[in-house]
């Protein structure tokens, strides 16, 4: 049999200029007397931490900030910010400040603060032990200043496992944010290479939930074995089509004008509808090839990005292999994505599209946008492909959200064209 059900879920939400500065009132809401802010160097630096902390302690709540969140957030990060939140807190609730960095480690305190065992017990099989948290999470409020990861609405903890040399996961649904306080003008000062890559984070995660396999072609479920990714269905196909039209009229002037406010404001809500459209349909094969790209970087330092390592960012990562695994794909569904395409071109609407459409528009975007050309560009060479290829490979999590079975020549196949992409 089928499924015929599909689940959907999300934060509260508040939007707009100036929410952050009702978050004392959103915090004592959730009944919080005492919160951690998590944040990282960059964010605090730019005065926004402790912003969002003088508001808080302006409401009589009790503040302890943790600044280290790191840039693309490690086991060894997330364990450092373990070991922290275990020697000062508990508290009633966490309050996230930053990209999806800072909010990934949150999520993390969050749950090794209240559940035992260690943070590899909790990382998705087959890197880690895939247990499910057993004991009730303490409430995140997330508090986004980059428009790109969706983090705010997701049920993912994105991490690199450092030994492994691999990028994966931690996936429940108690992981979700409580809260999303999500004010434009916090994102304001993002330079232009981090709304570039962040950005098509955000179209990535539309991209591949619409294109998602539908989730009546799972098998039926059980209602424990139900998990957050269930496939493409109305309700996430709606986010990610608004997102997309969001997109179209916004991403090429943020990126290049900065203090427009008008795009900064679309950015963030295309954000946040693109997290609530993959946070239930699910991602596939541009995030799966994403880790290992992210996670095997050797030198590769990106522009805008106050980090001491080096690093690629994950939408830079996921965009990197996104225009050939849509040409991969698009025989499983030619009209979405003809949809797709002609929402982020809208000049082409009416034209006669194909299989490349959809894979053009996004080169032509990401060249706008001062994207790296291709894996050539972040170190990478043909060379590399077998263990590309077998880091890909371990993301069964997401390939299982593919419309078809991805096999490790599918995969080759798309990194082989990632090379370069004009």
């Amino acid at each position: 049999m089928n499924e015929t059900v599909f689940t959907y879920g999300s934060p509260q939400l508040k939007f707009g200029p100036g929410a952050i500065d009702e978050i004392a009132w959103d915090a004592s809401n959730l009944g919080a007397r005492s919160v951690a802010v998590v944040s990282d160097p960059g964010v605090a630096d730019a005065g926004i931490t402790q912003r969002v902390a003088d508001v808080l302690t302006g409401g009589d709540i009790s503040v302890d900030v943790f600044t280290g969140a790191r840039v693309e957030p490690s086991d060894a990060s997330l364990q450092a910010a373990t070991d922290w939140a275990r020697k000062n807190g508990p508290w009633d609730a966490i309050v996230a400040v930053g990209g999806g960095s800072s909010i990934d480690t949150a999520k993390a305190i969050a749950l090794m603060t209240t559940n035992d065992g260690d943070l590899v017990d909790y990382i998705n099989a087959p890197v880690g032990g895939g247990k499910n948290p057993t004991k009730p999470l303490v409430p995140v409020i997330a508090v986004p200043t980059t428009t790109g990861t969706g983090s705010e609405s997701t049920t993912i903890c994105v991490l690199d496992v450092l030994e492994a040399n691999v990028k994966t996961g931690i996936s429940h649904a108690s992981l979700r944010p409580r809260l999303a306080v999500i004010d434009p003008q916090l994102t304001m000062t993002q330079p232009a290479g981090v709304t570039a890559a962040a950005g098509m984070d955000i179209l990535c995660h539309a991209l591949e939930s619409y294109t998602a396999k539908p989730y009546t072609e799972f098998a039926a479920k059980r209602a424990e074995e139900r998990v957050p990714y269930c496939g493409a269905n109305p309700i996430s196909d709606m986010w990610s089509r608004e997102a997309v039209r969001l997109l179209a009229t916004s991403f090429r002037t943020a990126v290049a004008d900065g203090d427009d406010v008008d795009a900064r404001g679309a950015m963030a809500l295309a954000a946040t509808f693109a997290g609530m459209g993959f946070g239930n349909a699910g991602v596939h094969v541009p995030h799966a090839c994403a880790y290992p790209i992210a996670g095997m970087v050797r030198d590769f330092r990106p522009d805008g990005y106050d980090a001491d390592h080096p690093m690629v960012p994950h939408g830079m990562a996921v965009a990197m292999t996104a225009p050939a695994a849509f040409a991969l794909l698009y025989p499983t569904d030619p009209g979405r994505h003809h949809e797709m395409a002609a929402l982020l071109e809208p000049d082409t609407a009416g034209s006669d599209l194909g299989r490349d459409a959809l894979p053009d528009a996004l080169r032509r975007l990401m060249r706008d946008i001062g994207l790296p050309n291709g894996l050539v560009a972040l170190g990478y060479s043909p060379n590399d492909l077998p263990q590309l290829v077998d880091g890909a490979m371990k993301q069964q999590r997401l390939l299982a959200t593919a419309p078809v079975d991805i096999t490790e020549t599918d995969v080759e196949r798309v990194l082989r064209d990632s090379m370069t992409l004009w």
